[in-house]
């Protein structure tokens, strides 16, 4: 199916509340939803996102609330984020026979109200996968769901998982900054919390002998007091560097001057963002063998991936030697945002030309 030829489609897409849908915003999922809502505008279709009205997205924007929920917690005007996300859920359904598809990125919430809609469903899941989940997807086994990683959704018995695609994050590859050179430090970009192991990155970096780069805050109670005990005493200045958060400007220039991310990755991580945008700007990716990272490191091409600290600290310098150039093609050529939006328009068609929400068309793990 040639997917840039298909008919004008009306599309909702409903992302969580938390953060802007921008191309600068402090949530994933968003920045995932701007994209696609984005490069779908381009291409003609008639996108409506149910979101906070501070979204400067180019699609047009059903407001919820003036203020995305992490700013509005922060100020004092929101405490439960579940009154939020209930009611724009509930607003979409209401509107849905204005649609021809409606997409949800709200993980499973919106899983069982999804059959109250007069228009075809679709459930992107874009965290791990929970034994809650398991339930919820089973419970509905005939909803249309994608995940964004196989390793995702390897928990989940054969026969439901077989129905759900798998459509890869995109990232816009010329929109990052590129560098043909490797920069001078290797670079650590996430979360400052046990599960994301930047302890591990410094590890990597002292048996290397190069100075590590951090850039990411501690985000709770449980954060803040690993970063004071494991992460504080090894930041120096010179070898160990805390630069804190970083805008969208500031993470281009900061992963395209490194030689290369660490990604010592210890908790399930659905996907890994950072990976590709790494790639993107032209820098390969050192990372621990878990989660999805076989799935988005090409070994010996975009980067390595082994079992053990250890390991990863003896390819640090085939990582280095890696041509940038090459690294930044093969990625985009898997990654690349608009390969994502073809795939979610080929999926909305199969649901389109689907009957009964969509469900007949939709099976097999793939959009016929």
């Amino acid at each position: 199916m040639n997917v840039r030829n298909t008919s004008r489609l009306r599309i909702a897409l409903i992302p969580p509340l938390w953060a802007r849908v921008a191309p600068s915003t402090m949530g994933g999922v968003e920045f995932i939803v701007h994209l696609l809502a984005d490069e779908l505008v381009k291409r003609g279709h008639d996108v409506t996102v149910f979101t906070s009205s501070d979204s400067p997205t180019a699609a047009r924007v059903v407001p919820l609330c003036e203020c995305n929920l992490i700013e509005a917690m922060e100020r004092g005007r929101a405490w439960e984020y579940e009154y939020y996300e209930t009611c724009n859920i509930a607003e979409a359904l209401q509107r849905s026979d204005s649609f021809d598809v409606v997409h949800f990125h709200v993980g499973c919430y919106a899983i069982p109200l999804g059959a109250l809609s007069r228009s075809p469903v679709l459930h992107t899941l874009h965290n791990p996968i929970t034994p809650d989940t398991i339930w919820l997807l089973e419970r509905y086994a005939e909803a249309p769901v994608t995940a964004v990683s196989h390793s995702q959704i390897a928990g989940i018995p054969d026969q439901r998982r077989c129905r759900i695609r798998v459509i890869h994050n995109g990232c816009d590859f010329e929109a990052q900054e590129f560098s043909p050179a490797p920069g001078k430090y290797l670079a650590y970009l996430g979360r400052m919390g046990p599960g994301k192991a930047p302890h591990d990155a410094i590890r990597i970096a002292k048996d290397s002998k190069l100075p590590l780069v951090l850039a990411g805050q501690p985000l709770n109670k449980e954060d803040r007091a690993y970063f004071a005990e494991r992460i504080q005493p090894s930041i120096d200045g010179h070898n160990v560097i805390h630069i804190g958060a970083v805008d969208h400007r500031q993470k281009s220039s900061f992963l395209r001057d490194a030689a290369a991310l660490l990604f010592p990755i210890q908790a399930e991580e659905a996907f890994g963002m950072v990976m590709i945008e790494a790639m993107a700007c032209g820098t390969p990716v050192i990372a621990l063998r878990r989660s999805s990272v076989e799935e988005v490191v090409d070994a010996g091409k975009t980067g390595f991936y082994a079992d053990s600290v250890e390991e990863l600290a003896l390819l640090v310098g085939r990582a280095l030697a890696l041509d940038r150039n090459l690294v930044w093609e093969h990625a985009r050529q898997r990654f690349s945002h608009l390969r994502m939006v073809d795939e979610y328009l080929e999926t909305y068609q199969a649901l389109v030309h689907g009957s009964g929400n969509g469900r007949a068309a939709f099976v097999s793990g793939s959009a016929l």
